[in-house]
């Protein structure tokens, strides 16, 4: 459960970014009770379908064959890698952690990121800190049924596209609207994202 304070009063809320606008906002997590955390007990396609199904998220899962790239897990489900959206976790210096949503062709830039994100170190994490700050695997990673709802920063060139993530298991993915995902999710959309340079 989150709550914003502002005016003076406490604001229950499920949108993780917070927008500055010269009012002081200051966010508190309360662990209340059970109910407001992710059932960990659940299977990660269960955590996935049930996060979107209370967020009011149409979530399509499909189970396709193991790919050995970003490129051939594209081919596989008839997509191209830029309709691929990577969940990218990200450590802030202060412990906490972030979600960055990057386009299978692009990848992180570092400066964008940094800017909208409003400090001035970010790092990838090992991928067991990843798993345990979010439950899932390396190849699985989604906001989606995250066990901590950590906040989440969009690609603004997903704007207007059906793209696949990572559905919470190995083998499956989930297609969403980006637009829509955006919305459930609280997620601030932004330029966060550069491409990658050629291999030589």
């Amino acid at each position: 459960m989150w709550w914003e304070w502002t005016s003076g009063q406490f604001f229950q809320t499920d949108a993780m970014s917070v927008s500055f606008t010269g009012i002081l906002w200051t966010r508190i997590r309360f662990s209340a009770s059970v109910e407001d955390e992710m059932d960990e007990t659940l299977t990660g396609i269960q955590r996935v379908r049930a996060d979107a199904s209370a967020r009011g998220l149409d979530v399509e899962i499909v189970e396709r064959p193991a790919a050995g790239s970003l490129e051939a897990a594209a081919a596989l489900l008839g997509l191209e890698p830029a309709d691929i959206m990577k969940s990218l976790v990200v450590k802030r210096h202060d412990g906490e952690f972030l979600f960055a949503l990057i386009p299978g062709d692009r990848q992180i830039s570092w400066p964008k990121l940094r800017a909208v994100v409003g400090v001035n170190r970010l790092a990838m994490p090992h991928q067991d800190v990843a798993l345990d700050a979010t439950g899932y695997e390396r190849g699985t990673i989604t906001p989606l049924g995250s066990t901590t709802a950590w906040p989440v920063f969009q690609d603004a060139s997903f704007a207007g596209r059906r793209v696949a993530m990572g559905a919470g298991a190995h083998g499956h993915s989930a297609f969403v609207l980006a637009d829509d995902l955006a919305g459930a999710l609280g997620a601030t959309v932004a330029d966060i994202s550069d491409p990658i340079p050629p291999r030589p």
